[in-house]
């Protein structure tokens, strides 16, 4: 499609401007690599935090074909890399259904029809990504996942350790506005009991409430932190960090929103956390989200008669975290996956 003339010299402009930004970028990685440790370890997680926000669309199709987990004549599968949204918006410069085009014709041509997403990650989240060649594919999955009957298992760093070690949180997520901080919103608990003169009483569940119900499960902990499976029956916005930090008072490692419900503020780690991790308290804020959407059990569907297991790797600063902080990668999950043998880097 040809733009209107009018736009062409912006676009120009644009393109300047992004190519000098790049040139800027590479200048400041020809600095020196620092000796302090901690500045060091800051230094990477800034790198990581921003290696695929600021590419160009052709790159970042590149990336995301050499994450390819599985692909067949339906579906295509992605490990999605962290703090890349799904889809556009404000201040969004990237995003993944924006290079669908290019992927698909970086795998089948230049005459190939763009992929069509099936479900959504946040932008923070990493993990086990479906897409489908057709539209009527990617519906038929979408329902899949509407009506429950996607198995969906993620992976989880958290602060603390939850007790008891497994179980099932089933509460009600709303959102509401911080009080005190007008426009700023966020997902929390709609708890359908509350306590009355030392009795518990039901109550009626709020309007904009919604059902939420997560299962969870310890695979290694130390005192201070833990390494969680977690399977949500519902896929509520925030579902896993709301039911974590709110309702088992052990947050997501690195999630900086729902640690504190009244604080806008990088998330508080205990000194023995922070000296493990190899940094300070005034650099936490560089700590990404550690939530990886781990697995996904796609039911048979259309010409394909058996269940679709999709295991995805966990993305290189997930794994240096469990090193760091003494956790174990279990030598073996449920289904039989060596986790010892390709627990490499994304």
């Amino acid at each position: 499609m040809r733009l209107p003339i009018g736009t062409r010299p912006l676009d120009a402009q644009r393109l300047a401007e992004r190519l000098r930004t790049q040139k800027q970028e590479q200048k400041t990685k020809k600095e020196p690599v620092p000796t302090n440790p901690v500045q060091r370890r800051v230094q990477e997680l800034v790198r990581f935090t921003q290696q695929l926000q600021r590419v160009h669309p052709n790159v970042l199709a590149k990336a995301l074909s050499r994450g390819i987990i599985h692909q067949d004549k339906d579906l295509l599968v992605i490990n999605k890399p962290y703090g890349l949204p799904v889809h556009g918006g404000p201040g969004v410069q990237l995003c993944i259904s924006d290079v669908l085009p290019i992927l698909a014709k970086i795998l089948h041509g230049h005459k190939a029809d763009p992929l069509h997403l099936c479900h959504r990650l946040d932008k923070e989240t990493t993990g086990v990504m479906v897409l489908a060649w057709e539209k009527e594919v990617a519906h038929q999955v979408q329902e899949l996942f509407r009506t429950r009957q996607v198995a969906k298992k993620y992976w989880a760093i958290t602060v603390r350790v939850p007790v008891p070690s497994a179980g099932v949180v089933d509460i009600p997520i709303i959102e509401k506005e911080v009080q005190g901080r007008q426009h700023h919103h966020k997902m929390t608990l709609s708890p359908s009991y509350r306590m009355d003169s030392g009795k518990m009483v039901r109550v009626r569940m709020r309007r904009n409430a919604h059902v939420a119900v997560t299962q969870y499960q310890v695979l290694s902990n130390t005192l201070s932190s833990a390494l969680l499976e977690l399977q949500p029956v519902t896929g509520i916005k925030h579902q896993l960090r709301v039911h974590l930090s709110f309702g088992l008072d052990c947050p997501i490692l690195g999630d900086h929103k729902y640690s504190d419900w009244n604080r806008l503020a990088p998330q508080k780690l205990s000194v023995g956390t922070l000296k493990k991790l190899g940094l300070q308290q005034s650099k936490a804020r560089h700590i990404p989200l550690h939530l990886h959407a781990r697995q996904l059990i796609l039911p048979a569907l259309g010409s394909r008669k058996e269940e679709l297991n999709l295991v995805c790797r966990l993305p290189r600063y997930f794994v240096r975290s469990l090193n760091r902080l003494g956790l174990e990668i279990p030598s073996q999950d449920p289904n039989g996956n060596d986790d010892a043998g390709h627990l490499g880097a994304q």
